[in-house]
This record gives structure tokens, C-alpha cells and sequence, in this order.
């Protein structure tokens, strides 16, 4: 099954809904006015794109509409896909691990399928030839480390880890020794499930960050956030939280397979300027891809 398959069938949830409210417009279509315009905003806002994006998206394809002349309602159908496809577009979704070794911090609250989404991350970047190393920094949770060792185990990478309660900001500077040792690629940290109203846990986050500045000056770094996509519009407000906190330069959105509130994705980008880097779809350790706007907004009408 290609990737593209189950994504489609991961968001079939989404989709399903998605259609219906969309058919339901088009059902009694007769021609391409405000009205019709006016309803597909509602089915947007409906979808959990926001409001904000959703006036953005049908302000855009009202010119569209306007320019190209559109009547037919194939055409609208096809001009919104593409609309929604450029919003998704217009950040780089690629990693930048540019360095050897280079650094990923990975955050998010806890519940959200972060040490799930680390070990299906490292097996991604280990077939593509290279070395990973795992920090188990998330110290704090109960049970956190032995989570992330057993999904260290299944991508076959290896992990520094001390035992719960420890520094975090210790484990990093042992793991980064580790990776100058062993030569390795990539150096991928779990950090604590942060609530962005817990300032110790923000402090520590600080910490971490001030060691790999000071042993890694010069490592190309991403800092990923994870997210639950059945939490909607929160999601958006978790990002907001820990742009405040945190230099977040990508997003790894879980979960999309159980959720109907897939249109998220179009509304977290455009409000906060921030690219999708991976997706998870399913439990398996090969159900983490790359994002793709296309395919995404493609599975989402297809």
C-alpha cells in the first residue's frame, strides 16, 4: 500500500465529511454567485480550517473566479482545491539537516504520540544511510525512557539514556559526547511534555537548548512540535504557546487517521507561517512521510 494510499485512507474520516458538506452545497448547484461562495465558507470554517483562512481561501478564489471566468462547478471545485493546496505550499517542508551531526528537538505536549512520532522519525532517516542517535530527555514522565528505548530497539538506533528524575539537559550533553565519539548523523532529543503554563519545564527546554548551542554551535537544528490533529482547533493554540517559548521551525502532525478535522492542517500553516515536516497515518514504524501538499490536498477530494 503507497503512502498515498494511506493517506487517503487515513483521512477518509475527514474526507467523508469533507464531501458530504461539499456535495450538500453543490446539490442544488445552478450557478457560480455570492451565495455559493458565502456556503462553501461555512464549509471550510465547518472543516476546522479557521475562520481566518477560510475568508482568506474564498476571498481567493472569488478573484479567481472573476479572472478565470469560472461557471462550471468542476472548475470551482478544482480552483478551491488549488487554493487550499497553496497555503500548504508556501512553506518548505523539507529538513534541513545540512551538518554532520545535525540536531532535531522534538516537543509537544504530552498524549500527543511524541516519543511514537521520535522512533518513526529516526527509522525514516536511518534508511536513508544514516546514523541516528536518541536523547531520552523527557525525564519527567513516568515510563517515558522505557518508551522511547523500545521504539529505539524497533528503528535500531541507539539511545543515552539516565534514569527517570535525572537532568535532561545532562542526558543531551552525554548524548552529544556520544554522537562526536561515534560519528554519527543526527541527534534527535525527547524533551518533557510541556504545558506551556509550567515555566519549570519551559526552563528546562531553555537548558537543553543552551547545551547544544554550546557543544553544537554550528549544527544545523530543527525543533519540531508535535500535534494531535483530532484536537483541531487547539492544536492552534498549542502552537501559539510554544512559538512563544520555543523557536519552533516545523510541525509533525499525528493522528490524522482518526479524525474528521483534517482541514486543521491548512489552518495551522497559514496562521502561524510554520511548514508541515512529516505526518503520521497509523501505528506502524513506516507510517510517518514526509508532507506533501499535493498528495494531502489531493487524498482530501479524491
Amino acid at each position: 500500500m503507497s503512502f498515498f494510499d494511506k493517506l487517503k485512507a487515513g483521512l477518509s474520516k475527514s474526507k467523508t465529511s469533507f464531501d458530504e458538506k461539499i456535495n450538500s452545497v453543490f446539490s442544488g448547484f445552478r450557478k457560480v454567485d455570492e451565495e455559493l461562495l458565502e456556503e462553501l465558507e461555512e464549509v471550510l470554517i465547518m472543516s476546522d480550517v479557521g475562520t481566518e483562512t477560510s475568508l482568506k481561501i474564498i476571498s481567493n478564489l472569488r478573484s479567481r473566479i472573476k479572472k478565470e471566468n469560472i461557471k462550471d462547478e468542476q472548475e470551482v471545485k478544482e480552483a478551491l482545491k488549488d487554493e487550499m493546496a497553496k497555503i500548504l505550499e508556501k512553506e518548505d517542508s523539507s529538513l534541513k539537516l545540512e551538518t554532520k551531526p545535525s540536531v532535531i528537538l522534538v516537543v509537544g505536549v504530552n498524549g500527543v504520540g511524541k516519543t511514537t512520532s521520535i522512533g518513526k522519525i529516526a527509522n525514516r532517516i536511518k534508511k536513508d544511510g544514516k546514523k541516528v542517535v536518541l536523547a531520552a530527555a523527557d525525564t519527567f514522565r513516568a515510563a517515558a525512557v522505557e518508551q522511547l528505548d523500545i521504539w529505539a530497539k524497533r528503528a535500531d538506533v541507539d539511545i543515552i539514556k539516565k534514569p527517570e528524575g535525572a537532568d535532561p539537559a545532562s542526558v543531551v550533553f552525554d548524548a552529544i559526547k556520544y554522537v562526536k565519539e561515534t560519528n554519527a548523523d543526527v541527534l534527535i532529543c525527547d524533551t518533557a511534555g510541556r504545558l506551556h503554563n509550567k515555566k519549570y519545564l519551559m526552563d528546562e527546554l531553555e537548558k537543553i537548548k543552551k547545551v547544544i548551542d554550546k557543544e553544537l554551535p554550528d549544527a544545523s537544528k530543527e525543533v519540531l512540535l508535535v500535534l494531535d490533529a483530532t484536537t483541531g482547533q487547539n492544536a492552534i493554540e498549542q502552537v501559539k504557546a510554544f512559538k512563544e517559548t520555543a523557536d519552533i521551525t516545523g510541525l509533525v502532525l499525528t493522528k490524522l487517521d482518526g479524525t474528521a478535522k483534517g482541514g486543521v492542517v491548512i489552518g495551522i500553516v497559514e496562521e502561524n507561517n510554520l511548514p508541515i515536516k512529516f505526518i503520521g497515518i497509523g501505528e506502524q514504524i513506516d507510517d510517518m512521510e514526509v508532507f506533501n501538499a499535493h498528495e494531502f490536498t489531493a487524498a482530501f477530494f479524491e
